[in-house]
């Protein structure tokens, strides 16, 4: 059980100051008897508690597991003289074992991208730490738990920053406080999501595009250093389940059944999370066609804009963050060589209605790009140089990280 102090201390009436206003179940708490301005060998004490009565205790502390009510106490004299009066009450509050709520920001990255993860504790109470974790896929059960590296006796701050993310993966937090620690339950596992190909776990999508009409079906394959794979879906609401819900896995691949859902698709083994893609379906009549993968920038890009009988529209507008584009052509958009700025929310829609079909503006989906591999090896041998000579820093007596920093 974890301790925590509460300490009742006398004037004519004791006033009462506890450091946590409330404890959980499982938390022990030490309430102490004081006498202000005085006290000591010569008073013993007495308590009223929510189940019993104490005689005179000498020591004036006692223990209670986790036993919600009111305490109070008052002091006297050992040779028989004066006593105070009983203390205003310290009520015990107790609550079942919090889970505490992981927010990741941002959740969707580029490689190389810091991610901040923030770990709340509902209602807030003093003398939290926090414990981060990466959540390792468990293809039998659901996840495991390992902490971060230098991070086994938590942080005060109820934040964290990852730097140079490279591939989707899930995290977890949990908070500790007292000696020995109490611990609360694991947060619900939050996911970083990341387009980029990782060659060790890589998902394909056929038909090869991020939106998709609700009639149609998907094919899902998992590639890399793996023979045993498990296809996941988070879903708007952020429920995850794998394709034997909602779909047929059959070796790598996983077929959905006749209607595909909105979702984040991602692909896991037993050591890695594949790249992740934001597929959504829609009923209405046009959809945008655009790449699931990242583009490399300085390659080309052409997105389409297609019916739900699977032709093309010739007469069409692009749109970019809801602003006209003016170079569609053709019914298609080309982007001849692609850069960080033509990131954004693209949607299409059609200037003339064919016969039977109305809706003919599309959804939006994001189109993302990644550095060329040499470059993106550069920018993670900075971080890892970055991090290097931090520690190195770290490390130094202070008198001697002064000198060297200046």
């Amino acid at each position: 059980p974890v301790e925590g102090r509460v300490t009742l201390t006398f004037t004519n009436r004791a006033v009462v100051k506890p450091n946590w206003p409330e404890i959980y179940s499982g938390e022990t708490i030490t309430l102490t008897c004081g006498i202000e301005e005085g006290g000591g060998s010569e008073w013993e004490y007495e308590w009223r508690t929510p189940d019993y009565y104490t005689p005179p205790n000498p020591r004036g502390s006692m223990m209670t597991s986790s036993v919600r009510g009111d305490y109070s106490c008052k002091g006297r004299l050992k040779d028989g003289g004066s006593t105070t009066e009983w203390s205003d009450a310290f009520t015990v509050k107790t609550s079942d074992v919090p889970q505490p709520v992981l927010t990741v920001s941002p959740s969707w990255t580029s490689p190389g991208d810091s991610v901040t993860l923030t770990c709340s504790v509902e209602p807030p109470s003093a003398g939290w730490r926090f414990f981060w974790y990466q959540a390792v896929p468990e293809l039998s059960l659901n996840y495991t738990y390992e902490l971060l590296a230098g991070n086994t006796t938590g942080t005060e701050q109820d934040s964290y920053i990852l730097h140079g993310q490279t591939h989707t993966a899930g995290y977890v937090c949990r908070a500790g406080r007292g000696d020995p620690v109490f611990y609360t339950l694991y947060s619900d596992v939050m996911f970083v999501w990341s387009g980029g190909v990782n060659p060790a776990a890589s998902l394909t999508v056929s038909p090869h595009r991020l939106q998709h009409f609700s009639t149609e079906s998907l094919s899902l394959s998992c590639e890399g250093n793996s023979t045993e794979w498990r296809l996941m879906k988070a879903d708007e609401s952020g429920f995850m389940s794998s394709c034997s819900y909602w779909g047929q896995m059959t070796g790598s691949t996983c077929n959905t059944d006749t209607r595909a859902s909105s979702g984040v698709y991602w692909c896991e083994s037993a050591t890695q999370s594949s790249n992740a893609a934001n597929i959504t379906t829609h009923s209405g009549d046009v959809i945008l066609v655009s790449p699931v993968r990242p583009v490399t920038e300085g390659h080309s890009v052409t997105l389409g804009c297609m019916l739900r009988t699977k032709e093309h529209l010739d007469n069409v507008d692009f749109y970019k963050n809801d602003k006209l584009l003016p170079n569609g052509v053709g019914g298609e958009l080309l982007i001849s060589a692609v850069t960080k700025s033509d990131e954004g929310f693209y949607k299409c829609r059609g200037r003339n209605s064919p016969p039977g079909l109305e809706t003919l503006t599309s959804a939006e989906s994001w189109l993302s790009s990644e550095l060329q591999k040499h470059q993106a090896l550069c920018f993670s041998c900075c971080w890892l140089l970055v991090w290097f000579l931090d520690q190195k820093v770290r490390s130094f007596p202070s008198d001697i990280r002064l000198i060297s920093l200046k």
